[in-house]
């Protein structure tokens, strides 16, 4: 990019928005390394960072969520960045947030639910085994070798599970010891007409792993995979499909043998687009066509893949949608690509364990932050002019008293902590905008006390636009009006409003009656199909009466789309049914969950919801809790439709010599709606400005 700078000062950034790609970017130009060379001011919208993965404080010190937010193991870039940053902390404040260990709890389980023939629902929990090392380690690990490297473990994977299934049932079978040996048993097995014992099975999977890894796929090997995968087929057929307690064992054989058929048929081993040759696919669409049967389809570790990525077209869950290229890529990396612990739960609000310390620091290194400042417009030059961002206007919604800077954070528990409200007291008429309720963070809400406009040259040199893809039809309308990639990006890439909430319990599950470890579970009942418990927040909230545990629920929330009401009323229409869905599921599925919530007749035992008054009905007491609807622009969560991925936009792009755009809705090398991809969104952007970091140190980035 061209730099607008004069040669005797820094470089000026402004980079617009405060979520994990905004912050990245920050974190990435203000490396010491650079000796000072760029200056970063920072400019948010309300009163804390985060975007969609802010968190504040409310009553009693308790954390509010956007929604269920957790890391997971194969987050190797967020976690590199968040470790660097504590330790770089821990330097200069000792004691201060301690070291990320502290920060963070490994876990190892997964519960998915199923509904049963009989028209209940069935949990299947898994345990996945810690792995070598922690995420973000400096060495790669070695799932992100290649696709091809996936492709032997997954073949591993199948092996294993078919000789556990075969213990005591087959006999051993004369194996050959080379490829053209078993294409030609194959050969005069299909002649015959019959099909060899779980071991000849098993050992042909060794042999087209290795193969896999070795050499070129060639028609010999497909045709071995495709006669080793329809025998492997019958033989499950014959013995698990019949077994109810087998039943998730054949459905994730089902779906591995689909995945790497597909792979193969579709040569994506060789195809220099790899995984993304078959984005325009839907996932199920691609695995039914490579012979995925409908039970497998339907099954929990499916459905859980699309709750987890909230993949549901305007909210609706009979509109499933979700790119084959990513559902692969993101299964993939979760299974074969983790490191610790498949899953890592936060020991604090988001807002507490991520922004807090990245805020700190980057304080400490000079940062500017200009807060309750909204955008509105980004200006661009004359035509005929190189195309470049000429100005930036800015909704002002608040001053600060004196002219003084904005102080954000709090502290509860003795850690630095984002309130869930600002603090009225450091702003002009501060008592007066408390007292109208004033939502500096609602699309709808437009209190500004004056409009600031920004200028290239004198105020900016680089301008790095960190809001969310549903933002910017209504910060960039100068752009959209002169660049068709731009229009056909915020078409074609889709969002989903989100809803949550969250109960403060006075028992634990176990004592309600859940049975087993604390899960983070998918696949239950609509809307709310993914919970977790979250019983390690509490100590760290400010609680005098101390609940036992505290759970956290989300789900996609149906909503108009793109065509947002301009009716000032809506979000507390939607927040409203978010209410009453959230206490209807508390009143009825829950009690699927924990039998205990409910009384000897069969009514939520509302004594168990801390805060709430003595004696109150469910619709009173659910009040004391927390729920919210994610319906702003800004909040939506991004989703990856097929065929949406080549809409996105680099944040390497240099179509705007002065302009990069960081999120996890751009072309970053992992188009998901995820930590781990604003992160690597983040770092693309800062690499666009200084050439650092090295595109080869950004994990994942342009892997298959």
């Amino acid at each position: 990019m061209a730099a607008r700078k004069s040669s005797d000062r820094p470089i000026r950034v402004a980079i617009v928005g405060g979520g994990c790609a905004a912050i990245t970017t920050a974190f990435e130009l203000t490396r010491p390394e650079h000796r000072g060379r760029y200056a970063v001011t920072v400019y948010q919208q309300g009163w804390r960072l985060g975007g969609k993965g802010a968190s504040g404080r409310g009553p009693s010190g308790r954390i509010e969520e956007h929604g269920l937010h957790v890391w997971l193991g194969y987050y190797d870039n967020a976690f590199r960045l968040l470790r660097q940053c504590y330790a770089e902390l821990e330097a200069c404040a000792p004691g201060r947030y301690g070291g990320w260990r502290d920060a963070f709890l490994a876990e190892s389980d997964i519960g998915l639910f199923a509904p049963t023939d009989a028209g209940g629902w069935q949990n299947w929990a898994a345990h996945f085994p810690p792995a070598p090392g922690f995420p973000g380690d400096s060495a790669p690990p070695g799932a992100l070798v290649s696709l091809r490297h996936y492709l032997a473990r997954s073949l591993s994977l199948l092996r294993t599970l078919i000789l556990d299934c075969a213990v005591g049932r087959d006999a051993a079978a004369r194996v050959p010891a080379t490829a053209e040996g078993f294409v030609a048993m194959f050969a005069d097995l299909a002649r015959m007409g019959v099909f060899a014992g779980a071991t000849v099975l098993a050992e042909a999977l060794a042999v087209l792993a290795a193969a896999i890894e070795a050499a070129p796929i060639d028609s010999a090997w497909t045709s071995l995979a495709e006669q080793t995968f329809a025998g492997v087929r019958r033989w499950l057929e014959d013995r698990l499909i019949a077994q109810d307690r087998m039943r998730h064992v054949w459905e994730v054989i089902d779906l591995s043998l689909a995945y790497i058929l597909g792979t193969i048929r579709f040569g994506l081993l060789t195809n220099p687009r790899g995984l993304d040759a078959i984005d325009d696919y839907e996932c199920r669409d691609w695995l039914r066509l490579n012979g995925a049967s409908e039970r497998a389809l339907a099954s929990p570790f499916v459905r859980g893949l699309y709750d987890l990525a909230l993949a549901y077209q305007d909210g609706d869950p009979g509109k499933p949608s979700l790119s084959a290229a990513q559902g692969l890529r993101a299964t993939l990396r979760l299974f074969y690509g983790y490191r610790g612990a498949i899953f890592w739960r936060m020991r604090a609000g988001m807002g507490d364990v991520v922004f807090a310390p990245f805020y700190e620091l980057l304080r400490r290194r000079g940062v500017g932050f200009e807060f309750f400042h909204r955008l509105t417009n980004v200006g661009l030059s004359s035509v005929g002019e190189p195309s470049h961002v000429r100005s930036l206007t800015f909704d002002r919604q608040a001053k600060v008293k004196g002219g003084a800077k904005y102080q954000p954070l709090i502290t509860v528990a003795g850690k630095p902590c984002w309130p869930s409200q600002p603090d009225f007291s450091q702003l002009v008429n501060g008592v007066q905008l408390a007292g109208q309720a004033v939502d500096f963070e609602s699309h709808w809400d437009r209190t500004r006390t004056d409009t600031i406009k920004l200028e290239v040259s004198r105020d900016f040199d680089f301008v790095v636009l960190g809001v969310s893809v549903g933002a910017i039809p209504h910060v960039c309308p100068e752009i959209l009006a002169r660049d068709r990639r731009w229009r056909l990006m915020t078409r074609k890439i889709k969002t989903v409003a989100t809803q949550a909430f969250q109960i403060w319990l006075r028992e634990d599950l176990q004592q309600l009656g859940w049975q087993g470890p604390p899960y983070i579970v998918a696949g239950f009942v609509k809307p709310f199909d993914t919970w977790c418990d979250m019983a390690q927040i509490v100590p760290d909230e400010g609680w005098r009466d101390r609940p036992a545990t505290a759970v956290y629920f989300c789900g996609v929330l149906p909503e108009p789309g793109r065509n947002i009401p301009r009716d000032a009323r809506y979000p507390h229409v939607v927040a409203e049914r978010v209410r009453e869905q959230a206490v209807a599921h508390l009143n009825g599925p829950a009690k699927i969950l924990w039998p205990g919530i409910c009384d000897a007749s069969g009514n939520f035992r509302t004594e168990l919801l801390v805060g709430s008054a003595a004696n109150a009905d469910l619709n009173s007491a659910f009040e004391s809790q927390y729920w919210r609807a994610n319906v702003n622009p800004s909040d939506r969560y991004v989703l990856s439709v097929p065929g949406s991925a080549a809409y996105r936009i680099s944040p390497l792009d240099m179509t705007y010599d002065n302009l990069t755009i960081a999120g996890d809705w751009t072309d970053c090398g992992f188009n998901a709606g995820c930590v781990e991809a604003a992160v690597m969104s983040g770092r693309l952007a800062a690499h666009a400005l200084c050439g650092s970091p090295p595109l080869e140190e950004i994990t994942g980035y342009d892997h298959p």
